[in-house]
């Protein structure tokens, strides 16, 4: 059977990460964490501020673990790879590290933990707006996107 060019290198799922919509949801994490601490900043007491500036740095760390320990899974799953029992442990590893420095921070009173959990919904907002634009394209502008 012939491969297809997406995937000569093994890592079809892993380079498709990397483009489109993964980006573009990365990006408006960022943008969303970004444009919350600098609203915060000068209204929201330090500790608030700090909370949303962790939450949303983490959010934007479990996400690319997330997206590489998922590729790294399908790429086991159709026997591309020879080394991802690592990376899947990482799934779930991820959980553990991101409240240990979430309850670690709280602990030594640096962060607000309502803030910080905003903070992690990055993620949330960024599927908002790629929802926003999938709608605008798919109704207004009548077109099909990848």
């Amino acid at each position: 059977m012939k491969e297809s060019g997406n995937n000569e290198s093994g890592r079809a799922l892993s380079a498709a990460a990397n483009n489109g919509i993964n980006g573009r949801i990365f990006r408006t994490m960022a943008g969303a964490a970004a444009l919350a601490v600098i609203i915060s900043a000068p209204l929201a007491p330090w500790r608030f501020t700090t909370g949303l500036l962790v939450g949303g740095v983490l959010s934007l760390v479990n996400h690319y673990w997330m997206r590489t320990s998922i590729s790294a899974g399908f790429d086991l799953a159709l026997g591309q790879d020879t080394k991802p029992q690592i990376k899947l442990v990482q799934y779930v590893l991820r959980y553990f590290v991101v409240g240990g420095i979430v309850f670690a921070l709280y602990q030594l009173d640096i962060v607000s933990l309502p803030a910080t959990v905003a903070g992690l919904c990055s993620f949330v907002a960024a599927l908002f707006v790629e929802a926003l634009r999938e709608f605008y394209f798919a109704i207004i502008r009548r077109e099909e996107i990848n």
